[in-house]
This record gives C-alpha cells, sequence and structure tokens, in this order.
C-alpha cells in the first residue's frame, strides 16, 4: 500500500485553472464515490479550498492510482489531460505525509501560517471518513496531521498575526486607499470568509459597512457578531444598487459562476467613479471583463502575493523552528506505517500456533476422561495460553522493533520460511 497525493494549488496554477477543479462540499460525497470506484485506489478523501484542491489516496499500485485520479480531475474539470498536468504535482509516500504536516501547520499557505487551513483538513478528514473514502491509513495519516498542525500553532509563534486570505485583501484595500474610514464597504457574502473581511476592515478603522447576502438572516447574524460597529444588512437583489453606492466592493460567496460583470457595473456606474473589487472567491465572483472599466479596479486571490509577501519573511523563520515539529511527526506515522507490515506475518505466526495449541490441547483432555476435563479445563486452557503467549512476545516485539525496511523483511521471510507460513493465501 502505498500514499499518494495529485493536486494543483496557488504555487502551481492560477486562479483560473484552480475554479475549474474546485470542488465545493454538496460535490463532495459524489467525487469521492467516484474515486472510490476506480479499481486501483482504496481509499480517498479530497482537501478543496480556494488556493488548492489535493486528491490523498491510498493504492497498491501507484502509477495506476495516479492516472485514475488524474483522468477524474480531467473529467472533472473538462481540461485536457494535456493541459491539466503541467499544472498538477504529484507526491508519494513519505513526501505525500510531510505535504499534508506542511499544509495542515500553515507552511504551505499564501499566507504562511494561516489558521484557517487547519479547520479545512479537519472538514477533509470528517468528510472522508463520512462518505467512506478514508479507511485506516488515510485515517491515521489525517488525525497525526491535525495534531502537527496544533502542535505547530500552540509551541511557535508562527500563528501570532497569522493573517489569512481575507486580512490580505483588507491590508491590500488599506493600501491602495490609505483611510478605509472613508470609504463606504460592500461585502457580499456572509459566510466565514465575510466574518473575517468585517473583523479586519473594523480592526483598520473602516465604519461604513454593508452586507449583502442571499440569506438576510444570515447577513443579519453576522452583523450582530460585530455590536460596537452598526453595520447595514441587505438582500443580494439590491446588490446592483449598494454597488453604486460603495468605493469598495469585498466578494465571497459560494457562486460557481460570476455575480458580476463589466455590463452590470456599466448600467449603475457614473462614468468618473472609481471602485475598487476585491474578489476572494474561488471559483470567482467577478469576471475579468471589469477591467476594461476606465475607473475600475478588480484584484483576485492571486493579486494578494504583493501583500502577503511582506509578511513572509518575518514568518520564515518561524516555519524553520515549525519544520523540526513536523519532522517528528512524520517520523510517528512512519513507526506506525511500518508496523502495519508486520501485522500479517504477526497474524499468521499467531493463528498457526493457536490451531496447533487447541489442537493439542483437545487431544490432552480426551485423554485424561471427561469428569477432569470439566473440572480442570480451565486452568489447563490458561496454562496453554500464556505459554504461547509467552513464546510469541519477544519475536512479535523484536519484529515491530526493526528500524530499517530491508532487515525488517528479512525477519519477516524468516520467520514464513521456519513456521512454514503462507501469508498471501491466508490474507487473500
Amino acid at each position: 500500500m502505498n500514499v499518494a497525493v495529485v493536486g494543483l494549488s496557488h504555487k502551481t496554477a492560477p486562479v483560473e485553472i484552480r475554479e475549474k477543479l474546485s470542488i465545493p462540499e454538496p460535490q463532495m460525497e459524489s467525487a469521492i464515490a467516484h474515486l472510490i470506484s476506480y479499481p486501483h485506489i482504496e481509499e480517498v478523501t479530497i482537501l478543496s479550498t480556494c488556493n488548492r484542491l489535493e486528491i490523498y489516496i491510498v493504492t497498491h499500485e501507484t502509477e495506476q492510482g495516479i492516472r485514475e485520479v488524474t483522468q477524474f480531475l480531467s473529467e472533472h474539470s473538462k481540461l485536457p489531460i494535456k493541459s491539466l498536468r503541467q499544472h498538477l504535482f504529484v507526491l508519494l509516500h513519505q513526501d505525500a505525509v510531510m505535504h499534508l504536516m506542511r499544509v495542515s501547520a500553515g507552511l504551505d499557505s499564501l499566507v504562511l501560517g494561516e489558521g484557517q487551513i487547519l479547520a479545512q483538513v479537519k472538514n477533509t478528514h470528517k468528510l472522508g471518513q463520512q462518505y467512506n473514502g478514508i479507511k485506516t491509513i488515510l485515517n491515521k495519516l489525517f488525525k497525526q496531521a491535525i495534531t502537527a498542525g496544533k502542535r505547530v500553532r500552540t509551541e511557535t509563534s508562527i500563528g501570532t498575526g497569522a493573517v489569512s486570505i481575507s486580512s490580505a485583501a483588507v491590508e491590500l484595500a488599506q493600501m491602495k486607499v490609505q483611510n478605509l474610514a472613508a470609504c463606504r464597504v460592500a461585502i457580499i457574502g456572509a459566510g466565514k470568509m465575510s466574518r473575517l473581511l468585517v473583523q479586519h476592515l473594523l480592526s483598520k478603522g473602516a465604519v461604513q459597512i454593508r452586507i449583502l447576502n442571499r440569506s438576510l438572516q444570515r447577513a443579519t447574524e453576522l452583523a450582530q457578531m460585530f455590536p460596537e460597529q452598526p453595520i447595514q444588512t441587505h438582500p443580494l437583489s439590491e446588490m446592483m444598487s449598494v454597488i453604486a453606492e460603495s468605493d469598495l466592493v469585498f466578494t465571497s460567496t459560494s457562486a460557481t459562476e460570476p455575480i458580476l460583470d463589466g455590463a452590470k457595473l456599466e448600467m449603475i456606474l457614473e462614468p468618473s467613479r472609481p471602485l475598487m473589487l476585491f474578489d476572494i472567491s474561488v471559483p470567482r465572483n467577478v469576471h475579468a471583463d471589469v477591467n476594461n472599466l476606465a475607473n475600475v479596479q478588480a484584484f483576485n486571490v492571486d493579486d494578494l502575493k504583493a501583500v502577503v509577501a511582506q509578511n513572509q519573511e518575518s514568518r520564515r523563520k518561524m516555519a524553520q523552528e515549525a519544520e523540526g515539529l513536523l519532522e517528528e511527526e512524520v517520523s510517528s506515522f512512519d513507526v506506525w506505517w511500518r508496523s502495519l507490515e508486520t501485522v500479517s506475518t504477526i497474524s499468521c505466526l499467531r493463528d498457526k500456533i493457536e490451531a496447533i495449541r487447541e489442537q493439542e490441547l483437545e487431544k490432552a483432555l480426551s485423554r485424561l476422561g471427561s469428569e477432569f476435563a470439566d473440572k480442570h479445563q480451565e486452568v489447563i486452557e490458561a496454562l496453554t495460553r500464556g505459554i504461547v503467549n509467552k513464546i510469541l512476545h519477544d519475536p512479535m516485539v523484536q519484529l515491530r522493533a526493526q528500524q530499517d525496511v530491508e532487515a525488517r523483511r528479512h525477519c519477516m521471510q524468516t520467520l514464513q520460511t521456519l513456521f512454514n507460513l503462507d501469508v498471501e493465501k491466508q490474507f487473500s
């Protein structure tokens, strides 16, 4: 069995490619079911965020398993494999394990050390279990990665002041306008990213904020989280009239198609009035053609890289400290992984010895007669079990303790030869 990850991220693919591969949560069940139906994929789960789409698999045949994932991604995105492949990365076993640890710790994020990714890894683990994609190996791997993410955030300073995509968008807005307090701000969407937008806008001095959402109740609930500042709420049907009265617009919805484009804006904007759009959604909420309008500036998640770069250097030294902790977690997973290889040999040996014990015990009890057997069977049963357990204890401990892969395999082969074990037949 091998662990592999096939995916793409902000490092390997632009937003227009990433949005084609995004898998929203309502589609997750069918996507996992599709992947697990492939003949070479034993376990699978999908990590889908605005900056990455990664598919983790366990497979007996690595090459075929990766080919099946690539085929799935091509079908899902409607991109030919040839053009898709240049954006994909593939990592195998130890590299795949370390990659998930780094992702969970926020070390692979656009914003180094950002905290939101850990919750997304937890959700990936939960959905993988819920939809029967995750079994023994990925369950252990994701638990270890979640532990690693928590350790990095509690035992290093990397999470201190770490910014999210939302706060990077607010920082970029502040760089562009200088004084957020003088700006009329509209936020389209009322999810977690929007909550973070409101939080960071208020911390930077914004006072004129409106929230629009398809569900007015959700917009109102979000506004009520910040009682210190009056925030207006509107249904999405009022979007264009609110935008017409705004200086800055942040979009963060789960829409799969753009909700704003050049034609819509041209109808409501005065020709000389400037407008800035900050689209932090993947797929994008704002069509690229808005940039053709003279006084409109539009920014998407890829434009946040300049803001992020300013924060990166101070966190880089903290990241080195975090890498040491991750090595410990990878090592812990590797010890568990190596022990799996010995399970079949140990189980086969124990079953064979147990069969011999039961056979010989039955012979002995039949010779002793039924009266003796009824009276002393429990004692003799315990005696024989104790002898078997003590004889098997040291070989099993030594086998599990072998750190060197070749040495461990040699020990297993020796046991199989000496005890005439047919492991493949028993576990086929």
